[in-house]
This record gives C-alpha cells, sequence and structure tokens, in this order.
C-alpha cells in the first residue's frame, strides 16, 4: 500500500511564474500530470530566439514542475508538443534535439506534436504537456 494520497496535490515551482486559475502540475498517486507549458519567463514574458530557444524555455518549464514532485525525465511516460507552426519546428528538428538531449538525455517517451492555430499568448509558438510516474522512493507529494 502507498504511503502518499491519492487525492489530486498541486505542483506549483516556485521557480515558475505564479499560477492564477490552474496548477503547473497535478500530482495523482504516482501520476504527474504536467500541464502546458509556453516559453514563458519568471518575468512572465515569451522568451525571444524563434522556435529553438522557445522549445527549450518551454521544455526547461515542464521539467522544473518534474523536478518539484521528486521525477526525473526517465520518469517521462508521454509529451504532447502544440505547435502554431510545424514546418518551422521540422526545419529546426536537430536543434530543438540537440537541445532536448541537454535538459533530458536520451528519454523519448510517447510523443506527438499537433499543429493549432494559436496558444494562450500570441507570441507563443509552442506549448508543452505531459505525463510522468515516478517511484515512491523519488516522491515528493507535498510539494
Amino acid at each position: 500500500m502507498s504511503a502518499h494520497p491519492l487525492s489530486p496535490v498541486p505542483v506549483n515551482p516556485a521557480s515558475l511564474p505564479t499560477p492564477s486559475g490552474y496548477s503547473h502540475g497535478t500530482l495523482s498517486g504516482n501520476t504527474l500530470y504536467l500541464g502546458g507549458q509556453t516559453a514563458l519567463d519568471a518575468d512572465m514574458k515569451i522568451v525571444p530566439g524563434g522556435i529553438v530557444e522557445q522549445f527549450r524555455q518551454a521544455f526547461s518549464n515542464v521539467l522544473t514542475t518534474l523536478t518539484e514532485a521528486g521525477g526525473v525525465p526517465e520518469d517521462l511516460v508521454s509529451i504532447t508538443i502544440y505547435l502554431t507552426d510545424i514546418p518551422d519546428y521540422q526545419a529546426h528538428g536537430r536543434e530543438i534535439g540537440r537541445a532536448w538531449r541537454e535538459l533530458a538525455g536520451p528519454v523519448y517517451p510517447a510523443m506527438a506534436g499537433i499543429g493549432t492555430t494559436a496558444l494562450w499568448q500570441p507570441e507563443a509558438l509552442i506549448e508543452i504537456v505531459g505525463v510522468a510516474v515516478i517511484p515512491d522512493e523519488r516522491l515528493r507529494p507535498g510539494r
């Protein structure tokens, strides 16, 4: 029997923008549902520099929430990437792949890339959501 609660627990790292009306993550048992992250920096501004820099910031934000709950990139089981310009993402695939490996290593969960017409912030090119399953020995449910 697990010692952690099964009722959902919000996960909101202090280093990410303070959420209003949402959580950066929700932990239910050992499963962490990672809320959508765009390329917002600590000043609540989308980082400049195009799709590669936006990918780096958005994925870093996802990983920050994962770390807050005790997770590591190997715990990711699913990632969904929403894109306003799929050809732009594809054209920079090698650079994005390098950024992924720098941030997460050779970890490749189930993934989907989905085109969309717009995201919450008009200047956002990318939003990343995910799911992770964190083993009991690393789980930090009270954070």
